[in-house]
């Protein structure tokens, strides 16, 4: 698992949101992203997380973000999950695990006692030139937005 660190170059990446459409960082040139990887669609966390982003996205377009959310959940999860949360931003479905592997974010994990393979929930600020700006490795669920900076 590579580290990402702020002031690199920010991995390309090409993806499929939620409505099939093609994703890639290159279609965001010019502007400021904010690139977070979570667990799993509709789980407490992930909820309040994506929530958070939601209830401030206004406040982060004003401050020139895209906001882009990443999990190995399907197109059809992530549809469910905007639909039901009324997120305004695009959600990956990146279940192979190629984004979450080269962004360093795909690795062992334990809960109850069990280790597994996921996602280790962690945003990434990606500058108007695709340089990381800002990694964010302790995500506040409930207060994400301000985190951003």
């Amino acid at each position: 698992m590579s580290e990402i660190k702020e002031g690199q170059k920010a991995p390309d990446f090409f993806g499929v949101d939620q409505h099939g459409k093609s994703v890639s960082l290159e279609e965001y040139k010019g502007k400021k992203v904010l690139l977070y990887f979570y667990p799993k669609d509709s789980t407490p966390g992930c909820t309040a997380e994506a929530c958070n982003l939601r209830d401030n996205y206004d406040d982060l377009l004003s401050k020139g973000y895209d906001v882009i959310g990443v999990s190995p959940d399907s197109e059809k999860s992530h549809l469910k999950f905007i639909d039901k949360y009324q997120l305004p931003f695009r959600l990956i479905a990146d279940t192979e695990t190629k984004l979450a592997e080269a962004y360093g974010v795909w690795g062992l994990k334990k809960f109850m006692g069990k280790e597994y393979m996921g996602i280790i929930r962690t945003s990434f600020v990606i500058d108007e030139k695709g340089v990381i700006e800002k990694v964010i490795n302790k995500v506040d669920t409930k207060n994400h937005a301000a985190q951003i900076g």
